[in-house]
């Protein structure tokens, strides 16, 4: 090791530090793109409903790919957790929701925090069980919102404070 050039085991631990990023970006969007098509499925709508959106910023209820995760755009590619947004239908008249989701690896597991709502650990390989699992989360995450302002209007009273959603509405032609 000493006969190395500094220079080439800099660029040694930049190259694993890459793989190592690279690995980390791919088993987020792998698991957020299972999320995407996997919670419309569970939310049984006959129309695409859920799509994957950037998590900061102005949206709309389409594909983003990459540009829908903290990391695009970002040159060398930070090996830090990942934020992204999905865009869910919540009415037939084209109304959108944006849950954001931060995950990061912990040891042999991606653990998942819903931003204004619960966390969730998936061990990996993550297991389609275990997604019905989170997709129950994130339903419940979504119902329990709108309910509980609901009731507090129904209370007399607005409820405040908020769970960080943005609406949006899009109409068919849009989506």
């Amino acid at each position: 090791m000493a006969d190395t050039p500094r220079f080439d085991r800099l660029a040694a631990a930049a190259a694993r530090y890459g793989e190592a990023s690279l690995d980390n970006y791919a088993l987020v969007r792998s698991l957020a793109e299972k999320v995407s098509t996997g919670f419309c499925r569970y939310l049984g709508s006959g129309k695409k409903c859920v799509f994957l959106v950037p998590a900061e910023g102005p949206f709309a209820p389409v594909d983003h790919g990459s540009g829908a995760f903290s990391v695009s755009g970002k040159g060398f590619l930070p090996l830090a957790p990942i934020k992204f947004g999905l865009a869910v239908r919540v009415s037939d008249t084209g109304d959108w929701i944006r849950i954001v989701l931060a995950a990061e690896k912990q040891g042999p597991d991606l653990d998942v925090s819903i931003i204004g709502g619960r966390d969730f650990s998936f061990r990996l390989p993550v297991e389609d069980e275990r997604l019905q699992d989170f997709f129950a989360v994130l339903f419940e995450h979504l119902t329990d919102w709108f309910n509980d302002r609901a009731d507090h209007y129904a209370d007399g009273s607005y409820g405040g404070g908020g769970m960080g959603f943005e609406f949006i509405h899009a109409d068919e032609d849009q989506v």
